[in-house]
This record gives structure tokens, C-alpha cells and sequence, in this order.
């Protein structure tokens, strides 16, 4: 196998090991009922946010990798597009999500009580549209990267 081989491979499985956990980050947190559940929801969610470092972490490092090895890939627009569109993807984190996230994160401590109170369904819509932006970003990056339409 060469290593041009080798860095797909791991490529590929970052790709899941990154991206496939926050596809589903919102979707855990919405099924909570009370706030005991909401808290244990973000638990879990903040959990497989490891993985998401991780896995997105590889990712960078692979894709400019492999075109280290492979410098045309500089020059064709689906990798260009895609290692942007990936970089704007990651910069959402601290300059969007983490905002936005604190005051969700005060909530769930600071509230006393087993219902979710109301201020928590106007900060986690604002917060979870900006993640479905997110997953969309990473959707047309994966769309990118297997057709490589240009």
C-alpha cells in the first residue's frame, strides 16, 4: 500500500469518524422531554463532539496530506472549493456555535426545575440553525470529494 493509499484510507474513515456523529448532534438533544433528559442529551452530545474533533482534526491533515504528495490537486476546483468550504465549516465553531452555545450551556446548569423552560427552545433554534448550515457545508464537501465534478 503506498502512502498515498494509506492517507485515503484514513481519509475515509475520518470522514465517519468525524462527520457522522454531527449529523446527528441535534436530532439526540431534540427527543428531551424534561430537563434531566435535555442535560443527559448534552452529556452525550458533548461526547461525540470529541469524536467530530478528532475525525475533522484528521481530515485537515490528510486532505493537505495527500495533496502534498499529489500538488495538482491544488489546481482542480473541487479540492480547492472543498479545503475552503472545510476551513469556513471549522471556523463556524468558535466564531458561531460557541456563542451561541454558552448561553444553552448556562440553561442547563443554572435552571432548577425538570422542565425545559422556554428561553431554551429560542436559543437552541438559533444554535441549530447555524449547525444545519454547518451539515450542509459538509454535505456539498462530501458531494465534492466523491464526484469531483470539476
Amino acid at each position: 500500500m503506498t502512502l498515498y493509499k494509506l492517507l485515503v484510507l484514513i481519509h475515509v474513515f475520518s470522514a465517519i469518524l468525524g462527520l457522522g456523529p454531527g449529523f446527528v448532534m441535534i436530532y439526540i438533544v431534540t427527543k428531551a422531554t424534561t430537563l434531566t433528559e435535555l442535560r443527559h442529551a448534552y452529556f452525550i452530545r458533548n461526547r461525540l463532539h470529541n469524536f467530530v474533533m478528532v475525525g475533522g482534526t484528521l481530515l485537515l491533515i490528510t486532505g493537505l496530506a495527500m495533496g502534498s504528495i499529489t500538488p495538482y490537486l491544488f489546481r482542480t476546483g473541487w479540492y480547492v472549493t472543498s479545503l475552503i468550504l472545510f476551513l469556513i465549516a471549522l471556523a463556524f465553531g468558535p466564531l458561531i456555535l460557541s456563542p451561541r452555545s454558552k448561553p444553552v450551556k448556562a440553561l442547563l446548569i443554572n435552571h432548577v426545575g425538570d422542565e425545559i423552560p422556554k428561553e431554551y427552545y429560542t436559543l437552541a433554534k438559533k444554535l441549530f440553525f447555524y449547525e444545519r448550515i454547518e451539515n450542509l457545508i459538509f454535505l456539498v464537501v462530501i458531494i465534492l470529494m466523491v464526484w469531483k465534478p470539476f
